[in-house]
């Protein structure tokens, strides 16, 4: 047990190494804790299975959507979202990299949003766990104990290639280009990625789409160089709302004059009206017995908020009377946020505010707002880094899967004292090892 002035001093070695290896969200080191998140091979297991099957369960629901008005009606996508999804970008699958937000106990295993769009993290995720597993505490760990960090960079670039390779890109290596605003708090992930694609063999840059330059050759080029593959970590929000900063990398798109992934079809599975989808009846086709089974067991119960009626459990009711009246095991919140933004947990909320938060919900029917049934979460006790010591909190631990193209590829693990997990909204981040006792010599 470290004692205050260890304790002191490793928080301040840490954060100087955070800083140094640039794994900080804008001025603010990610992890303020000290000690990482510990989970089992089986419960990795269990996380795998259900993450690769909620992707293939987003691109089914994607594939649907652009035949089917109806469905992205049920989505809540806007008309300028529809506008992008129709626009063929060359190869079929929406989310390259996507990332699900679990709770995972020891019974139970329950899923609250999946982001299909363009999920960061992953670089720190990597970056966090080598810098963990260098610390004299973890050597001693690992005297009792075998620990196996997750490297998801690789498997980024894996992904991206193969999409590259399914638009039907020949160049080898692809010229790759990072882009998203310069003034973005992520900015330090992306030059963490590009020093890593690079090394891999494959020389990349990062752009803002600003300075993109879409050319009458069908070339796009981004900092004056071609570019063959773009990595979107611009949002398709930003992209809506500064569509003139984007024209470029929108022009080059409809042209398929370059790949880019995550193509903005994935803002269909991104919406969190996507699960609304999976717990609809209506849409029970799409699904097969066991898939439907393993939605129930993990999908919490979602429904866009509008006056109609609705089915669940094989019962028919009016849904804004049956909201009202189990305030206690619901959520409501924006189809489309990001960091936590008008959330709603009933359950630490009155009567009166709930009300009011069903009354936003129906006066935005546009925005679009899902209510969301009460999952169950994971909470541990950690050890924290504040002013200049260490104390002992109990945090809400949001451990959420990458999956890349459809495979399983580690954890972006956040922490928070709130009912709400995201470095966005001020929780912090801890990198995840899978643990397992270490064999008796001799055994």
């Amino acid at each position: 047990m470290l004692d205050g002035a260890d304790g002191g001093q490793l928080c301040a070695s840490l954060a100087a190494e955070m800083r140094a290896r640039r794994l900080r969200f804008g001025d603010r080191v990610l992890c303020p804790f000290l000690r990482p998140f510990f989970l089992t091979a089986a419960d990795q297991a269990r996380v795998k299975a259900v993450v690769e099957q909620l992707w293939i369960f987003g691109e089914r629901v994607a594939r649907a959507s652009i035949e089917s008005p109806a469905m992205l009606s049920d989505l809540g996508l806007t008309e300028a979202e529809i506008r992008l999804v129709r626009i063929d970008p060359g190869y079929e699958t929406a989310s390259t990299t996507a990332r699900a937000d679990a709770f995972i106990q020891p019974d139970s295993l329950q899923f609250a949003e999946y982001n299909g769009e363009a999920p960061a993290g992953a670089a720190y995720s990597q970056g966090l766990a080598t810098l963990f597993s260098e610390q004299p505490l973890m050597t001693r760990f690992r005297d009792r104990f075998e620990a196996r960090l997750f490297t998801p960079v690789e498997r980024i670039l894996d992904a991206l290639l193969e999409s590259y390779r399914d638009w039907g890109g020949t160049a080898s290596p692809p010229r790759v280009a990072i882009v998203d605003w310069r003034e973005v708090p992520t900015y330090s992930e992306f030059e963490i990625l590009r020093d890593a694609f690079t090394a891999a063999g494959v020389p990349t840059t990062i752009c803002d789409p600003r300075d993109l330059d879409y050319r009458p050759s069908k070339e796009l080029f981004a900092n004056g160089e071609r570019v063959d593959l773009v990595y979107r970590r611009v949002l398709i929000n930003d992209i809506l709302a500064r569509e003139h900063d984007c024209r470029a990398l929108l022009d080059a798109y409809a042209a398929r004059a370059v790949c880019v992934a995550n193509t903005l079809r994935c803002k269909i599975p991104h919406k969190k009206a996507f699960f609304a989808v999976l717990t609809d009846p209506r849409h029970g086709a799409l699904f097969n017995r066991d898939e439907q089974a393993l939605i129930r067991r993990h999908i919490p119960w979602t429904v866009l908020v509008e006056e109609r009626r609705v089915s669940r459990d094989g019962e028919s009711f009016d849904l804004i009377p049956y909201l009202r009246n189990r305030r206690d095991t619901l959520v409501i919140k924006p189809n489309d946020e990001y960091g936590g933004t008008g959330v709603t947990l009933g359950w630490e909320t009155d009567e009166r505010a709930w009300d009011e938060a069903i009354a936003r919900a129906l006066r935005e029917r546009d925005r679009g707002w899902v209510a969301q049934e009460r999952i169950a979460v994971r909470r541990e006790v950690f050890p924290v880094c504040e002013n200049g010591g260490v104390v002992m909190r109990d945090m809400l631990v949001d451990l959420a899967p990458y999956v890349f193209r459809g495979t399983f590829a580690g954890f972006l693990t956040r922490l928070s004292a709130t009912g709400l997990a995201n470095v966005t909204s001020g929780g912090g981040q801890v990198p995840a090892f899978v643990v397992s006792q270490k064999a008796e010599v001799g055994s």
